[in-house]
């Protein structure tokens, strides 16, 4: 015992005086062990963590047990937003990177990439004033992953996802790597509200109540089937006005009641994670992963358009048809196309010019 406690002291005091040369390499070294020996799980980067969605995004993804690491990257703020994630107690590891030159890094192995980078609504903006800014930023990042994570399932958030959809499938045709099954258009808060909206109608609790939305996710491309509702439900003409104008104008709902302060960011990230975890429990492998999201699509005659689509190992492997309309849904259908036709054109022509 008398030796073993007398090395001990040694070591610590050789420790102690070698410490400041060594802290910086230990510490790298710590973060390498950690993850090789972390949870069992995916690799999930957020491309724009430090914001308004991507703050709270990042602390949920944080919290779910099917991610091993987790890469948050963003232009500014992204080293605090990781040191304070990265004291949470679940099994994620948590790494950041900040700025273009550690864009590529923070790609690199990643199985599931998700972007909600961009700027937010503000009040009188419409979703097309973001464009030319988001534009641009969703082609740089779509670049990297294009170049360092290919293979990834891409779940993109960044407004206008009408036109960004597009862009970010341009840039991986030109790079070479589209697939047009890993990359999905984020639709889910208007599922979302879709579901809370209808239940509050019903009088049930909204975890019971499951609304296909399908088209777009702006404005008239926002098209709830009521018709098809689960539990099989009916709506006077009224309701039906009433509901789908509300999950219409969600969006602009939430960006009056904040005046200024931003727009819908927490339900957005609420929404991104309930898809995120949906995506990673198809690339997992379970059976029956079904959602809505905005993806190439031949449903219509339009190159995208969001309908249910069933998540796997290779992301959306089947997207499904619409299914039976009512007369109002055909008369909203044809409108919704109408816009979005204008707004995917308008992304590939961004990519084109």
């Amino acid at each position: 015992m008398e030796f073993s406690s007398e090395a001990n002291q040694r070591i610590a005091r050789l420790a102690a005086h070698l410490q400041p040369q060594m802290e910086e390499s230990s510490i790298l070294r710590r973060a390498d062990c950690r993850a090789k020996g972390g949870s069992p799980g995916f690799k999930v980067a957020i491309l724009g963590a430090a914001g308004g969605i991507g703050q709270p995004l990042a602390m949920l993804m944080k919290m779910n047990p099917l991610v091993s690491v987790l890469h948050l990257y963003d232009v500014v703020n992204s080293p605090g937003v990781t040191a304070d994630l990265s004291h949470m107690d679940t099994g994620a590891v948590v790494r950041g990177f900040l700025g273009q030159p550690q864009l590529e890094s923070a790609l690199t192995g990643m199985d599931l990439v998700i972007i909600p980078a961009g700027v937010p609504r503000k009040p009188g903006m419409t979703r097309d004033d973001l464009f030319n800014i988001n534009a641009g930023i969703v082609k740089t990042l779509c670049e990297g992953v294009a170049k360092c994570s290919p293979n990834a399932i891409v779940n993109l958030i960044s407004n206008p996802v009408n036109s960004t959809v597009p862009i970010a499938a341009e840039v991986f045709k030109k790079a070479g790597t589209y697939d047009p099954k890993r990359l999905l258009g984020v639709t889910t808060l208007d599922v979302v509200r879709a579901n809370t909206f209808v239940a509050e109608v019903l009088g049930l609790d909204p975890r019971e109540v499951n609304v296909p939305v399908v088209g777009g996710h702006s404005g008239v491309t926002i098209l709830p089937l009521l018709s098809q509702v689960k539990p099989p439900s009916s709506f006077t003409p009224e309701e039906t006005e009433y509901l789908t104008n509300r999950i219409q104008n969600g969006g602009t709902e939430v960006v009056e009641a904040k005046a200024g302060a931003g727009s819908a960011t927490l339900s957005m990230a609420y929404a991104a994670v309930k898809f995120a975890d949906a995506c990673l429990r198809g690339l997992r492998g379970d059976a029956g992963v079904v959602e809505c999201a905005f993806v190439a699509s031949e449903v219509t005659e339009l190159p995208f358009f969001a309908t249910k689509v069933r998540l796997g190992r290779t992301g959306a492997e089947e997207v499904y048809q619409l299914g039976p309309l009512n007369e109002y849904e055909r008369v909203g259908l044809e409108k919704a196309k109408e816009e979005l036709a204008g707004s995917i054109q308008k992304g590939i022509a961004f990519i084109k010019k």
